[in-house]
C-alpha cells in the first residue's frame, strides 16, 4: 500500500466500497488513508 500514490489509494478505496469487496481489505485501505492523514479526502468525495 505504501507504494500507491495518495490519489490511487483514494480511488482504490472508493472502488473497493463500490464493488463491496471484503470488509477486511477495505479496512486495510482505510488504515493506510488514516496513516497518511487523508481522511478528509474520503469524506469530501464520498
Amino acid at each position: 500500500m505504501r507504494k500507491l500514490s495518495d490519489e490511487l489509494l483514494i480511488e482504490s478505496y472508493h472502488k473497493a466500497r463500490e464493488l463491496k469487496l471484503n470488509p477486511e481489505f477495505i479496512r486495510l485501505i482505510e488504515t493506510e488513508i488514516h496513516r497518511r492523514s487523508l481522511t478528509n479526502k474520503i469524506r469530501v468525495s464520498s
